[in-house]
């Protein structure tokens, strides 16, 4: 056989791996996101390959989704929370095998694409999955959860017996927050409309304000911590409230003058910007397990129909979390 014959049946390469994804290629609407075959990505040193089951939804991804912010122009895959099987481990990796069920937070903002069929992430960005609950309720949890206890607990460090003033309360962060605050021992007042007071009061919150007809300042009452998902002037407002020490965590910016009247009433104020986190993990399967926390999850779309989800989310009336179902 000369260098230029072929085998009568030659093997045919190997196709590379693929898997769909809710990809987008341009910032805009919910309409730019559309269902695309993309490779399938493969783990890297010290990273595991993640079969993905279900993957949470948070207002971070309708920013992104509209216009850079952290990260760079499309195309883009979005999502941060994932809960799933690992497929694969790469070099290195000693805490997960294949088969091992996982739950996790992507490293924000940089390690996004969890709204696809398989991603990929360090390992410790993941914790093993709580047994007592399924994909759906895990997928719900990493990125609002680790916001409220990065918040209360590693920054405002929480105690028995303080009191607390969580704005947004009944939202994906704000109703895990409430949550954790009782866990803590804490005395919660949560801001809502009216209609989610009971909600909030299940969930275990001492007190209700309706932000549509009160004024959360209007009283006599001074906490220790306020947690301020809103930002803007309820991140200055919510200074006011604060005993001398206390601390206002900020999810968002807040108005140009809130640092000067911190500075004023002598209190912290500061903006947390969420991080991946092991020990988080850890701790919040550790309450899931005891039957502390668990997140309400209020819809669920498959990855098809990932654009309907953005739809539901930024009318803002979403009590505690959207899913995205993908086994």
């Amino acid at each position: 056989m000369t260098s230029t014959d072929t085998p009568e049946n030659p093997a045919a390469p190997a196709a590379a791996p693929v898997m769909l994804a809710l990809h987008q290629t341009a910032l805009g609407g919910p309409e730019v996101l559309r269902l695309t075959e993309l490779p399938r990505p493969a783990p890297g040193l010290g990273e595991i390959l993640v079969a993905v089951h279900a993957a949470g939804l948070n207002p971070t991804d309708f920013k992104h989704r509209a216009m850079s912010r952290f990260l760079p122009p499309p195309p883009l895959t979005l999502g941060w929370d994932v809960s799933g099987t690992v497929v694969e481990t790469g070099f290195g990796v000693t805490l997960f095998q294949p088969g091992d069920e996982v739950f996790g937070m992507l490293p924000y903002p940089y390690g996004v694409g969890s709204h696809a069929e398989y991603v990929t992430g360090p390992t410790r960005a993941f914790a093993a999955k709580p047994a007592g609950i399924d994909h759906v309720q895990a997928a719900a949890l990493p990125l609002a959860a680790l916001t409220a206890w990065q918040a209360l607990v590693d920054t405002a460090d929480l105690r028995a017996g303080q009191r607390v003033l969580i704005h947004a309360a009944a939202g994906g962060v704000g109703h895990l927050a409430v949550q954790i605050a009782k866990e803590r021992g804490a005395h919660v007042t949560g801001t809502a409309s009216a209609p989610k007071h009971d909600f909030l009061r299940e969930l275990g919150a001492d007190a209700c304000v309706d932000h549509r007809s009160e004024d959360f300042t209007d009283t006599d009452e001074r906490y220790d911590v306020v947690l301020d998902a809103l930002g803007g002037e309820t991140a200055t407002r919510s200074v006011g409230v604060l005993r001398p020490g206390g601390t206002l965590v900020s999810l968002l910016p807040g108005a140009e003058d809130t640092r000067a009247a911190a500075e004023k009433a002598q209190v912290r104020a500061v903006t947390l910007l969420v991080e991946h986190d092991q020990a988080g993990m850890r701790a919040i399967a550790e309450l899931v397990e005891r039957g502390r926390l668990r997140a309400h999850v209020s819809g669920t779309f498959p990855l098809a129909e990932g654009a309907r989800a953005h739809v539901q989310g930024e009318t803002g009336r979403t009590t505690g979390k959207l899913v995205i179902t993908v086994r």
